[in-house]
């Protein structure tokens, strides 16, 4: 593996794969202390509840520490450059996993640390949340290769890291948004280069509807990032037609998993309600989030 992960497309097919099996491994409670006086500091801009639990717990599970770094504690950028942070923590700590604003403060952390840099959230990507996804839908389905995912609503950074994963591993992608909002060109254009390998499909249209017939699994996020509250409004009127509900879910495949990476603004994105559909996976989402990172934790750390 390259030393950080800052993209999904960073690991290759046959990496992700790694590590899903050990991430079911270590869920059946075969969690080893292989990172027995590691230290991983959470250096976040963003704050979370999954995201900085998760880590936490999997260090701890793995043997290691985690401290947390708030915004106000290390004013990021601002009180002290990036490069200087860096380099301090790579004094200390045998990885940064940053949550973050700008992916360009992920890529300056990387230029300038000797420890690993995992992107634990930045404006455009996820790829922790798109990983546990797939070891989600591998976990129910027994496989992801020739399944396919729907994701309606924004183009935001957890449908660009989808986007990748998908087109990775051989499963199909479809996405539907309303005008204006839909996935980057540049990160559409990797994953039809990735399919190309992988015999994955991608469709992109505004059709919600077109989108979910037959599909596999039906995904949605909210419709308003941190950091876009000021659209909030215009982004309501938008997304008014692309609410996932029981009857767009009734479009998909009668076995159709529904997914969300949380938090969900209910009424908005999604009906009321429907986390509690029977189809409903999402806080097997939640929980895999741990799973999967400790997998990505002691592949990683464990080099350092």
């Amino acid at each position: 593996m390259k030393k950080d992960l800052l993209s999904v497309s960073d690991l290759s097919p046959e990496e992700i794969g790694q590590l899903i099996e050990q991430a079911l491994v270590m869920k059946r409670g075969d969690t080893p202390c292989v990172l027995a006086g590691k230290t991983l500091a959470l250096l976040f801009e963003k704050p979370s509840l999954r995201t900085r639990v998760s880590f936490d717990i999997a260090m701890h599970q793995l043997g290691g520490y985690a401290i947390y770094l708030s915004p106000n504690e290390v004013g990021l950028g601002q009180r002290e450059s990036i490069p200087d942070v860096a380099r301090v923590l790579s004094r200390y700590v045998d990885g940064i996993c940053a949550r973050v604003f700008s992916h360009q403060t992920l890529l300056a952390l990387a230029e300038h640390s000797s420890v690993p840099v995992i992107n634990a959230l930045s404006d455009w990507e996820h790829p922790c949340q798109a990983l546990a996804d797939l070891l989600t839908i591998y976990e129910i389905k027994g496989k992801l290769a020739g399944l396919t995912l729907a994701f309606i609503g924004d183009g935001n950074n957890v449908a660009n890291s989808l986007l990748l994963a998908s087109s990775l591993v051989g499963m199909n992608f479809r996405f539907a948004s309303p005008l204006g909002y839909e996935i980057r060109a540049e990160v559409l254009s990797q994953g039809q280069r990735f399919a190309t390998h992988s015999g994955s499909q991608i469709q992109i249209s505004n059709e919600a509807h077109e989108a979910v017939k037959n599909a596999d699994i039906i995904y949605t996020d909210v419709w308003t990032s941190m950091g876009q509250e000021a659209e909030a409004e215009k982004r309501r009127l938008a997304f008014s037609g692309y609410q996932v509900d029981a009857e767009l879910l009734s479009l998909a495949r009668e076995d159709a998993l529904f997914m969300h990476p949380l938090p969900a603004h209910h009424g908005e994105e999604v009906s009321p309600g429907l986390l509690d559909n029977s189809r409903s996976i999402v806080f097997d989402q939640a929980e895999n989030r741990l799973h999967l990172q400790k997998a990505l934790l002691a592949k990683m750390l464990s080099r350092t």
